[in-house]
């Protein structure tokens, strides 16, 4: 309940208060999370370790402290999502690819596009629904249903359809056989049932939806990622198709299409792993003595 609060506090302020002074309390309050927060500092530090091997203490500690500063901000574009329109997508977000979507819609298999927890992907999306193209995204069920609500009310508002993760695959297919767009998250496994890839040199648990939907549907699939540049700017680029020759072999197919969209995302994690907003450990510790 308490969260549920929060969360509508912060968005009535974000939506009263001009950008550069809501994107300041959040950054206030992010270092002040980061302070406090051992364990999520620690997770983050030892992530961005591995994303950037050989690179001295200092320069992770002030990455550490942007990625908590740039998950407030992109908390803050979330939450002011009433605002933003064609307008502010023109004044704001500089988008490079679409042409490769629209040939990608021509085929009539739907689009997969596969992006990261990098810059703002929720942004991502509804900006492609303020653009006319029929998009649904595979979202994280929140345990409290209010704040489930919430989430998914800032998504559908902007026209951006909403499946819940669970029994998601059904729909997900029905989507792109109604050539619509369908917008996953490549970098973290939430179904218990990825598969082990190389990421950054060391296996972790990744999501074989993309390449299975891919492969089942012949839906081209796209890597799209939105990036945070100054002064409240984005760019949105996409890249692709990614494709393979089918083999026949389905858990070879999907393990080699995988590969070849997660070496895409470690390219933009490697370009701005401060945008890299990822919580959660990967892997084990580098060092556990570092950059406290």
């Amino acid at each position: 309940m308490l969260n549920f609060i929060l969360y509508r506090i912060g968005e009535k302020l974000a939506v009263i208060f001009p950008l550069w002074l809501s994107y300041g309390l959040a950054v206030f309050l992010a270092d002040l999370h980061r302070l406090f927060s051992a364990v999520d500092r620690a997770a983050v530090r030892d992530n961005l370790k591995f994303v950037l091997p050989g690179a001295d203490d200092k320069l992770i500690k002030v990455y550490t402290k942007e990625v908590f500063r740039n998950f407030a901000k992109y908390l803050i574009d979330f939450f002011r999502f009433e605002r933003i329109d064609k307008n502010y997508i023109k004044e704001r977000v500089s988008i490079e690819g679409l042409d490769i979507v629209d040939k990608a819609f021509s085929k009539g298999n739907g689009v997969i596009v596969v992006t990261a927890h990098i810059g703002n992907w929720e942004l991502a999306g509804i900006t492609m629904a303020i653009l006319g193209y029929p998009i649904v995204c595979v979202a994280l069920t929140h345990r409290n249903i209010r704040i489930n609500d919430f989430f998914t009310n800032q998504r559908e508002r902007k026209g951006l359809g909403v499946i819940p993760l669970g029994n998601a695959a059904f729909r997900c297919i029905y989507a792109l056989k109604d050539n619509k767009m369908l917008a996953l998250v490549g970098d973290r496994d939430f179904t218990q049932a990825g598969i082990s890839i190389d990421f950054f040199g060391k296996p972790t648990i990744i999501p074989k939806g993309p390449a299975a939907f891919s492969l089942k549907t012949n839906a081209s699939l796209l890597v799209g990622i939105m990036l945070r540049e100054k002064k409240g700017r984005f760019k949105f680029k996409y890249e692709g198709p990614v494709e393979i020759t089918p083999s026949g072999d389905e858990e070879k197919d999907i393990r080699e299409l995988t590969k070849k969209y997660i070496s895409i995302l470690e390219k933009y994690i490697r370009l701005c792993p401060e945008q890299w907003l990822m919580f959660r450990r990967f892997w084990e510790p580098v060092d556990m003595n570092a950059c406290d």
